[in-house]
């Protein structure tokens, strides 16, 4: 069953603001003033604002009386709705095949197929709420079983990340305001003079009463929301975007069918793409079915490509994964991310030479939801700033860096705490214990000297580590370090610590 994310941005308006004039200060509290005739009232403060006693609704000459120092910015609705469509195409090409504008201020998205890809729910919404807060948006990120209960929590529920389990929606949403179902105005107004409250109320309530008075419109609400009944999202596009797709007469559903259309859908946008000078980086094969509902797969590749023959594979390779339920009546392959590709020439010698060309390997993996990397050298004497990470496909990076002590394969992400027994101030330990199990060693070679990088931190201008390659009586090599000296404190700690594993 497909889960839906819902992203409430509840302070769009002044977010965007302090996007387009970065001089205004952080400190400064900004609302956002509507109007309609004589009357202005606030339409969206920020939190500090908010924390000055300024809400939502209240007339503008009273909050700039409560606030001296409040600035006063006038609302404009079709910026704050470009914007939300720029960072809704933005979350297309990021985390999933199928997103939505949720207006005015949210985004909504189908992850089925996609969570894996970012390391489950947990870790996906918090890498959304992190990603969107370092971009200065304020957010909320709630997923559950229905785009209705998502919607509904997120607004709501004052925490930045909100998981409803699968199967508790009813639980979830009980208790929030009839107005969170999404029905016109005029409803909930008149649902409010009935004393109709919480959705709860509303779902205990006898169907045909309230279809009599109100028409069919919560009923089908109140179905959306629990999932009786499909809400499709309709996935956000842009001109720019390059599209192929194909619709059928007859649904299919074989899967034979299935790789047969795909594979004349990639021959097309190969098409497409070639006569831009384009190569595809992520694609996106929409299947919509006759009951209304999508399902996607998303594939991509570490370097742009237009190769037809790799692409149907990197479909054909997933389509099992496709229920066509009682039909699919269309197919669509969208090139999500693309950037320039030249022709290349190839060899005109009798012999070619023989490459080796890992990218098909690195695509498999990645679509599998494996992060691929490499690390290149940085030109540090500190261990852990002597490496980075770059992309699996990127060019080779020339660092001209030399070390003359040997360097382990495996460096441990922090330094681990050991005891160790050692003659001070330059002698190698003799015995270490490192979680829990003692080492008794037999061969040492050190100490290298490792300086702090005085010129970035001032911390570090006295600071030194003197490293040694010890064997075991097991003959297990490890590189260990005691910070400082030995003898002077301000140079460390002189605690000892394990940093790394050698083959």
């Amino acid at each position: 069953m497909p889960r839906v994310v819902s992203i409430f941005l509840p302070d769009l308006s002044t977010d965007r603001i302090r996007r387009t004039d970065p001089s205004i200060p952080v400190e400064q509290p900004i609302a956002v003033i509507a109007r309609s005739g004589s009357k202005r009232w606030v339409s969206a403060a920020d939190a500090a604002a908010k924390k000055s006693g300024v809400h939502v609704g209240m007339p503008a000459a009273k909050a700039q009386a409560m606030f001296r120092r409040l600035m006063l910015v006038d609302a404009d609705t079709v910026a704050d709705a470009n914007a939300l469509e720029r960072i809704t195409l933005w979350a297309l090409t990021q985390y999933s095949p199928i997103v939505a504008v949720d207006p005015p201020d949210g985004i909504v998205m189908d992850t089925e197929g996609a969570d894996h890809l970012q390391g489950g729910e947990h870790m996906m919404l918090t890498g959304i709420a992190n990603r969107f807060r370092a971009k200065g948006l304020t957010v909320r990120v709630a997923i559950a079983d229905t785009w209705g209960a998502a919607h509904a929590c997120a607004r709501t529920i004052q925490e930045e990340t909100i998981i409803v389990p699968r199967g508790e929606t009813i639980s979830a949403v009980e208790h929030l305001p009839v107005h969170l179902l999404r029905p016109p105005e005029k409803i909930v107004i008149d649902l409010s003079t009935l004393g109709f409250k919480t959705i709860g109320e509303l779902s205990a309530t006898p169907r045909a009463p309230l279809t009599l008075r109100f028409g069919p419109e919560i009923g089908r609400r109140l179905d959306q929301m629990h999932g009786r009944l499909a809400e499709p999202i309709e996935p956000i596009r842009s001109p720019e975007l390059i599209e192929v797709s194909r619709s059928f007469a007859e649904p299919i559903g074989a899967a034979e069918t299935i790789n047969k259309y795909v594979g004349l859908l990639v021959v097309r946008l190969v098409s497409e793409l070639q006569r831009k000078g384009l190569g595809v980086r992520r694609t996106d094969l929409i299947v919509e079915k006759v009951d209304g509902t999508r399902q996607a797969i998303r594939a991509g590749t570490a370097k742009p490509a237009r190769d037809i023959a790799w692409l149907t594979k990197l479909f054909r390779d997933r389509t099992e994964k496709i229920d066509p339920g009682f039909g699919i009546e269309k197919l669509s392959l969208v090139a999500i991310m693309t950037q320039p590709l030249e022709e290349e020439q190839r060899s005109t010698s009798l012999v070619e030479e023989e490459t080796t060309d890992i990218t098909p390997l690195i695509d498999i993996f990645g679509n599998r939801g494996q992060r691929v990397y490499r690390v290149a050298p940085v030109a540090s004497d500190v261990p852990e700033r002597s490496v980075r990470r770059v992309a699996a496909a990127v060019a080779e990076v020339e660092e001209a860096w030399v070390h003359y002590w040997p360097r382990p394969v495996r460096l441990l992400n922090r330094p681990d705490p050991i005891e160790a027994i050692a003659l001070l101030p330059d002698r190698p330990p003799v015995s270490i214990t490192w979680r829990g199990k003692r080492h008794k060693i037999v061969r040492a070679d050190g100490p290298e000297r490792v300086f702090g990088e005085w010129w970035k931190r001032d911390s570090e201008l006295e600071a030194v580590r003197d490293y040694f390659v010890v064997e075991d009586e097991r003959g297990q090599r490890l590189w260990v370090f005691r910070s400082g000296d030995g003898i002077d404190p301000e140079t460390g700690s002189h605690r000892w610590f394990l940093h790394g594993i050698f083959a």
